[in-house]
């Protein structure tokens, strides 16, 4: 083996910046999951005393991780812990929304229990929004950490940047993208295979919006593909299945995209 890679690859290995295990980091947010939505633990708390217990607890774990990350080292891992952990109740208010949204919109949807514990939709949400949270907070490279955990469990990739309403709805989900600048209104559902992407991907756009606007009460079908910071879907829009847009549309449009789809029996007439 040539010594200059070995020398090259030992460098390299003395100057990752540090950063706890991305399990480590996945595995706080699922603590904040299980004391919110208790329907998918295993261990349940026996008194009011140890659920404010589990909250300092997550704070300061929260903090560790902060401080045991380069880039956070010196970022106010105190002060940004407490701020996560008061803005628990409004999170909590939030994913309920969602929740509802959920059970409210889906036929198939029995109990709220189902939807905490098997809907892939509501995980991904769930991990968007703590990442966001964090996100809002300036903390770096963790929430990204969490959303991709979220994306490699449920095949749904949501940019913890993008600016999401409550009551929002993820139907099946598989290969949904929601890109970094997006902003979506409350009271929106989007089907699975749904792009919310940019334009163009160049690196000079970094801090322009590239991913485009969703108003409130929006449905977007399976397979629909919305493109560019400039493209705006009005209020109580329907966007069909498979449409490729990126122009705006107004208020209360209806898009939809015409296959041309023909039947052609296969009886041999005798």
């Amino acid at each position: 083996m040539d010594k200059k890679f070995i020398e090259f690859l030992y460098n390299k290995h003395q100057n990752v910046p540090d950063i706890p295990p991305s399990k480590d980091i996945t595995a706080w947010a699922l603590r904040v999951f299980d004391l919110l939505f208790p329907e998918r633990s295993k261990d349940f708390f026996r008194s009011a005393d140890e659920v404010e217990g589990e909250f300092w607890n997550i704070g300061n774990d929260l903090k560790a991780i902060l401080n045991a990350t380069a880039e956070c080292r010196n970022c106010g891992s105190e002060e940004k812990s407490r701020a996560f952990v008061d803005g628990i109740p409004e999170l909590y208010r939030i994913l309920s929304s969602d929740l509802d949204a959920i059970l409210n919109g889906d036929p198939a949807a029995k109990s709220m229990y189902e939807v905490i514990r098997v809907y892939p939709g509501f995980f991904a949400i769930f991990f968007y929004r703590v990442a966001h949270a964090l996100h809002q907070l300036e903390i770096g490279f963790i929430p990204r950490i969490l959303t991709e955990y979220a994306h490699s469990r449920t095949g749904i990739d949501i940019h913890p940047g993008a600016k999401i309403g409550e009551h929002f709805y993820i139907d099946h989900g598989t290969g949904v993208v929601i890109g970094e600048t997006t902003f979506i209104g409350k009271n929106v559902k989007i089907y699975q295979g749904v792009t919310l992407g940019a334009l163009f991907v160049e690196k000079s756009l970094e801090n322009t919006k590239r991913h485009p606007t969703v108003e409130d009460d929006v449905i977007i079908y399976a397979g629909a593909t919305i493109l560019g910071g400039n493209t705006v879907i009005g209020a109580g829009s329907i966007i069909g299945g498979n449409v490729w847009l990126t122009k705006s549309v107004p208020a209360g449009s209806t898009v939809y995209h015409k296959p041309e789809i023909q039947v052609i029996s296969n009886e041999t007439t005798l």
